[in-house]
């Protein structure tokens, strides 16, 4: 892997870090497709159920560098456009602004430092935040302040945006990444055809038309019904022991 993304992986969980403190983690080519190639390792292994996103120097990532980099198909940063199957949770400490915010934006919980602060610049720069900040963000809070955010190019505290509900968990400075990783421990203990099934009717289904939402979810949470790992949690239930997932 490339030296401007780490991956460590234990007890189920990948912890990804954008490797480029001496440039607050703004994203280049190469973390571009360091990122994506990660990504798309992470997602087929059966041994990870949850991946952990973050920056390293304490902050999580002023955005592009110089411009934007698409990588892998997966755009801006190797993540924005498509995200991984698996679940991502991102562990914001300083900075997660323009794209960076659109990275932690990109991610399914976020985790972040009292200190934490977001927003998206783009429009005191003459650009736009095109990388999906505009499309996921009034989905996630309430409309106005979607708006807010994105018409002044202010910055935000973590603070406010876990009022808001957009930050799963505030926790003191420095302590995003230990926190996050206690999350995605919970997460972790889950069978990972659930875990990805779940996610996927959470984030496809608001597209779909109300009178075909029950038959596009039976599609795919009934191949999890049928599988090993069904059998297994039935079976792990019934013996008060804990099950012994394989993903099958």
């Amino acid at each position: 892997m490339a030296d401007e993304v780490t991956v460590e992986v234990a007890d189920g969980v990948a912890v990804l870090t954008i490797n480029r403190p001496q440039a607050r983690n703004a994203i280049n080519e190469a973390a571009a497709r360091a990122m994506a190639a990660a990504i798309d390792e992470l997602d087929a292994r059966r041994d990870v159920r949850v991946l952990v996103l973050t920056g390293a120097g304490g902050t999580f990532s002023a955005g592009m560098d110089l411009k934007g980099f698409l990588a892998g198909g997966r755009g801006f940063a190797g993540i924005t456009a498509r995200p991984p199957a698996t679940p991502v949770i991102a562990a914001v400490e300083g900075y997660a602004l323009a794209g960076g915010f659109e990275i932690a934006l990109a991610c399914d919980l976020i985790v972040a430092s009292e200190a934490a602060t977001f927003g998206l610049p783009e429009v005191t720069r003459g650009l736009v935040a095109g990388a999906g900040g505009l499309l996921r963000l009034p989905r996630r809070i309430p409309y106005h302040l979607a708006m807010e955010i994105a018409l002044t190019g202010a910055m935000f505290s973590a603070q406010r945006l876990h009022r808001a509900g957009l930050v799963n968990r505030l926790v003191p400075a420095g302590a995003a990444l230990a926190e996050a990783r206690a999350l995605a421990a919970q997460v972790a203990m889950n069978a990972p055809l659930s875990l990805a099934a779940t996610k996927r009717i959470i984030v496809e289904s608001a597209d779909w038309p109300s009178d075909e939402a029950f038959g596009r979810q039976r599609e795919i949470i009934d191949p999890v019904f049928g599988s090993e790992d069904a059998k297994e949690g039935a079976a792990a239930f019934a013996a008060k022991r804990p099950p012994v997932w394989r993903g099958e």
